[in-house]
């Protein structure tokens, strides 16, 4: 399991902007919408290089909070239907394949502008 998860500053960027259109202050609650919202998405994203390059950093236990285990079992289960590999380097890296990919669906500017879309993002079923 992943102990700690450091974003790229471009991730980190958007992020704030996030968090100053839907008032939810903490980084970690953001991410957990980043990474369902990207693994509601059909096709696995795709495998690129993404920099650890910024001072935004925290541990699985602050990530996952009570459900840790869950988050990490979703992404190792989503890791087995891709056709992927589900041992710990390919699900640490699909899971950041997906944060990111999360993070950046969210910040799209019409994407959200307050937590009800956040919400309706998510359960968005044709998204």
């Amino acid at each position: 399991m992943i102990k700690q998860i450091k974003l790229s500053s471009q991730a980190r960027d958007k992020l704030i902007r996030i968090k100053s259109r839907t008032g939810i202050g903490q980084w970690n609650i953001l991410c957990r919408w980043a990474l369902v919202v990207s693994m509601k998405e059909a096709s696995p994203p795709t495998v690129v290089d993404i920099p650890a390059d910024s001072n935004v950093e925290m541990s699985w236990q602050v990530f996952g909070g009570e459900l840790n285990e869950l988050y990490w079992a979703l992404v190792k289960a989503r890791c087995y239907k891709d056709g992927l590999g589900t041992d710990e380097e390919t699900v640490a890296q699909q899971f950041r394949l997906h944060l990111h990919r999360g993070i950046g669906y969210l910040a799209t500017p019409s994407a959200i502008s307050n937590i009800g879309d956040l919400i309706n993002l998510a359960l968005d079923e044709d998204k």
